[in-house]
């Protein structure tokens, strides 16, 4: 894992905070919070993607 991650996971976060609040104050709630929920599932999917290896290397280090 490198500081690239923590990077792109932080873009994410104030692009969908921007959005968010852009969508918000033109009295688009229900878009505002899909946004949202987008945001979430994208920067989840990286996160479980970087799981996923560590538990692989963790395997591959004991063999199993």
């Amino acid at each position: 894992m490198n500081i690239d991650l923590i990077f792109r996971i932080a873009a994410i976060g104030i692009l969908v905070a921007v959005l968010n609040s852009l969508l918000t104050k033109s009295g688009r709630e229900e878009q505002a919070m899909m946004t949202t929920l987008a945001g979430l599932v994208v920067v989840l999917l990286m996160v479980v993607k970087e799981i996923a290896n560590l538990f692989d290397t963790v395997k591959a280090l004991f063999d199993f």
